[in-house]
């Protein structure tokens, strides 16, 4: 009799093992909604969960900032977010292994998203996008995930991905295509780039500058190309090919920076 009611308690609680384990493998955590207060805020800003979406990281205040394009035509600040951990230092990524967290300007794509995550969720940033390779840079599986560690990722907390991922995924179901990404060393000021000045970066950091000012100054992020293996930005002729990264060029590309 004993033996039966052990096996009994047995099989309960193997059942209810896997009954708990359950919500973890194949679940729906991909599709939750976007929280409410984040719906009132997107109608205060005239916004809408299926308008386009942009996202700014800036590394040396661990901030992740949310744009969503509004009925003005123009992009608003939707809500900011601590990032808890991201690696390495100012700059940008260079290698496979650097563990660094990338800089530049990127575009995350519906195939970029990663609905099962060991991270809760998480999208990839798109490193290496054209001016990395440009440049011969390597890195595989950057991310913006839950949890708080980074071997080169931006870790938002599980908290904080549940959010940014539906946002992102509404952002997609709208037929936006992508969701603009900057992901920056710091806030993108005359005073920030002049205190570093000396660094072997400040080139780049000025190229990304020149991108940044065309967003704060039209609130609209900027179409973005690369030529001479810099970043060039609203190039105004339409139809044109896309340009030649290691090119020259053409008159109409407004950048003026040197490589790294």
């Amino acid at each position: 009799m004993l033996i039966h009611i052990l096996r009994a308690v047995t099989l309960i609680a193997v059942v209810f093992f896997i009954g708990g384990c359950s919500q973890f493998v194949g679940d729906n955590r991909h599709n939750v909604p976007v929280p409410k207060a984040l719906l009132d805020r997107m109608t205060e800003i005239g916004s809408s969960p299926t308008e386009a979406m942009a996202i700014r990281v800036f590394k040396e205040s661990s901030e992740l900032e949310v744009w969503k394009r509004t009925n003005t035509g123009r992009y608003a600040l939707l809500k900011s977010y601590s990032i808890c951990k991201w690696s390495g230092a100012l700059g940008p990524k260079i290698k496979e292994g650097d563990y660094q967290s990338p800089e530049g300007f990127y575009e995350v794509t519906p195939g970029l998203m990663n609905p099962k995550s060991a991270y809760w969720l998480s999208f990839n940033v798109g490193f290496p996008n054209k001016f990395d390779q440009a440049w011969g840079r390597t890195g595989t599986n950057l991310m913006v995930h839950g949890d708080c560690k980074s071997v080169g990722c931006f870790a938002i907390t599980d908290a904080g991905i549940k959010e940014i991922y539906a946002m992102v995924r509404e952002s997609f179901r709208g037929g936006n295509r992508s969701v603009h990404l900057q992901l920056l060393p710091f806030r993108m000021t005359e005073a920030n780039l002049s205190a570093k000045a000396f660094s072997p970066h400040a080139p780049f950091w000025r190229n990304l500058k020149e991108g940044t000012d065309i967003f704060d100054a039209t609130g609209q992020p900027p179409a973005v190309d690369v030529c001479e293996r810099r970043y060039v930005f609203n190039r105004n002729t339409p139809g044109a090919p896309p340009l030649d990264p290691n090119g020259v060029c053409p008159v109409q590309s407004y950048s003026t920076m040197a490589a790294i």
